[in-house]
């Protein structure tokens, strides 16, 4: 007799046993990543800028700041068109930076138009007396954001601004 043969009869006539195997149910986590169902995890998409104007003044760069609260100014920036802006209305506030410290701003100036490709929006801009960064000038905060109805792909690192049915992507 054959040795397989042999190995068939003994678990046939019950002589021996199969090895039983245990059933483990994976949770939901462990069966996503068995099936390679997890999206790949991103790098850093980096600041959202946009090109805008003020007045009679080109900013290729202004930032989209989604952690900000408010529009940030320059004094010089405003200085250099205060005769197009208006005048500084003080208000009083302290801003508290990321670094712990307080500052206090020069004030506020309100309905500043700046456009941004075909649309134009009414700002207002807390002005501080702070260094201008060459790179990112200005930095719009979440209140312009929400009056430009902007919609956000962070994957694709495009921004869309809104205004009634038109839209412009960045």
């Amino acid at each position: 007799m054959t040795a397989c043969a042999k190995f068939m009869k003994e678990i046939l006539s019950s002589n021996r046993k199969l090895e039983e195997t245990t059933v483990v149910k994976l949770n939901t986590h462990y069966n996503a990543i068995l099936q390679n169902t997890i999206p790949q995890k991103c790098g850093d998409p980096g600041s959202f800028t946009i090109p805008c104007s003020l007045g009679s003044e080109k900013f290729d760069k202004a930032l989209y700041d989604f952690g900000a609260s408010i529009n940030l100014m320059p004094l010089s920036i405003f200085r250099k068109l205060e005769v197009e802006l208006g005048v500084i209305r003080l208000i009083p506030v302290s801003l508290h930076l990321a670094n712990q410290t307080t500052i206090l701003p020069e004030g506020i100036i309100e309905d500043i138009l700046v456009r941004v490709d075909k649309f134009v929006f009414p700002v207002d801009f807390i002005v501080v007396d702070m260094e201008v960064n060459k790179a990112v000038p200005l930095i719009l905060g979440r209140l312009f954001l929400c009056t430009g109805r902007v919609i956000l792909d962070i994957y694709e690192g495009q921004l869309m601004l809104r205004v009634g049915n038109e839209k412009v992507v960045f």
